[in-house]
């Protein structure tokens, strides 16, 4: 199948060579498949930073980027075509299929990599590699390099130099595009009526799954494969474990539901969190808990702008929730004390936000320099604060066996910030009313 816009991974790959500076060369490789059990494969997710490169969802490929001349700065190791094969797994663009749909300057079989890298590595001042991925690719990677050692006396070198490749493609990431902010929000939408349809059927007397189930339907029926990450749907006192993943216990009418959940839309995620009352209305102890989680998320959400950064927004939540929690006599006070002790992080364990994009914990540094990395205009990051009071918690009845997180989609924007997933409805009034009218 032809690509519908091979312009944007034109455009990375030769924004990655122009980084990576004279007489260097970067390999990529594609996610290995990996087996459920015997024969039987997992479903294939490409690895990220190779489709983000190629917009290639074949495994047993490697993506060469070089700068040490003008005809071959991007090559293509790729499985060729197989008669036998593709009766059995589906056609393969083969060599000639890449080179035409990808506009890659060369492509070779995947199994002449090892015979052909050495040529590839010969002189090479840097090589741009993520060791300690795949343990086999490592090896041919390391039989290279030793190849040209041994070929010292005839005037050759093998790369000096190893980096990360993360140093350049994860910082290339981290800053999204309108196209790649465009996916996202795709995502936001349909995860959004994803949400509404598992309020509508996460009645008593149901199971997690069946909330999942539905969910799950949503998405596939978009043309989805894949969810972001595993669904959780937690009941009562599961919602206080933060990955909970049985989806397995029944519905009780005076409990809270929280679901989190996201899909990837041209693999870019969505990651959304709602809580809600199973039986319709919030008794007065759970509503007191949810606004107090809804107010700590609308702080924390007013500071993100560029300039800011992930510590600020935390602090933001902590402040919010460590006072709210006071107030209602959960914690001891005072605030300040609180703050510094740490207190909170009995009921409030995580932080506060982390970057979304390709994967849903997305790549790029938190910090530089040993300090908290500044927000700039288009990073996408979750704002998802929560309170989580377990069952063995020594606090008041009417607490224990709580769980609430609210969670949104965010991108810093010139002026400050737009919530992808804004219209995903959280408040107390829209969600009883929402619950009102299920049939």
């Amino acid at each position: 199948m032809v690509m519908e816009n091979k312009k944007p991974f034109i455009s990375r790959r030769k924004r990655f060579l122009a980084d990576m500076g004279p007489r260097s060369v970067a390999l990529i490789a594609a996610a290995p498949i990996t087996f459920r059990n015997a024969d039987v494969e997992n479903d294939y997710r490409q690895n990220s930073d190779f489709f983000y490169l190629t917009g290639f969802d074949e495994p047993d490929s490697v993506l060469l980027l070089s700068t040490m001349g003008p005809e071959e700065k991007a090559v293509l190791f790729v499985r060729p075509r197989d008669r036998d094969r593709e009766l059995w797994e589906g056609p393969r663009k083969g060599c000639d299929g890449a080179k035409l749909d990808l506009e890659v300057d060369a492509t070779h079989p995947i199994e002449e990599l090892s015979e052909k890298l050495p040529d590839y590595l010969m002189n090479v001042e840097s090589l741009y590699y993520r060791f300690g991925i795949d343990r086999g690719f490592d090896d041919l990677v390391f039989q290279a390099i030793n190849r040209l050692r041994k070929r010292i006396r005839e005037g050759l070198s093998a790369p000096r130099r190893i980096v990360d490749s993360s140093s350049i493609l994860h910082e290339h990431r981290l800053v999204k595009t309108k196209h790649e902010i465009a996916s996202i929000e795709a995502a936001a939408a349909i995860t959004r009526e994803a949400f509404l349809r598992a309020m509508e059927v996460a009645r008593p007397g149901r199971f997690e799954y069946k909330v999942e189930a539905e969910i799950s339907r949503v998405f596939r029926s978009h043309g989805c494969r894949h969810h972001a990450f595993g669904c959780i749907v937690a009941s009562g006192a599961n919602a206080t474990f933060l990955h909970y993943r049985n989806n397995d216990r029944l519905l009780l009418g005076n409990e809270l539901l929280l679901i989190d959940a996201g899909v990837e839309y041209g693999y870019y995620a969505s990651d959304v969190t709602r809580t809600f009352p199973v039986g319709g209305s919030f008794s007065r102890a759970q509503r007191a808990l949810y606004e107090l989680v809804l107010e700590a998320q609308q702080a924390a959400i007013e500071s993100v702008r560029p300039g800011a950064t992930l510590d600020d927004i935390h602090d933001k939540a902590v402040t919010v929730l460590t006072s709210g929690l006071i107030g209602l006599r959960i914690l001891k006070g005072p605030l300040e004390k609180a703050i510094d002790e740490k207190s909170y992080k009995e009921f409030y364990m995580h932080r506060t936000s982390h970057w979304l994009g390709m994967d849903v914990h997305d790549v790029g540094d938190y910090f530089i320099d040993e300090k908290p990395r500044l927000l700039k205009e288009g990073i996408v990051l979750t704002v998802e604060p929560g309170i989580y009071i377990p069952e063995s918690a020594k606090v008041a009845r009417k607490w224990r066996g709580i769980g609430i997180r609210v969670e949104d989609d965010i991108v810093v924007t010139r002026e400050g910030h737009r919530n992808l997933t804004s219209d995903i409805p959280k408040s107390v009034s829209e969600i009883e009313r929402i619950l009102a009218e299920r049939r």
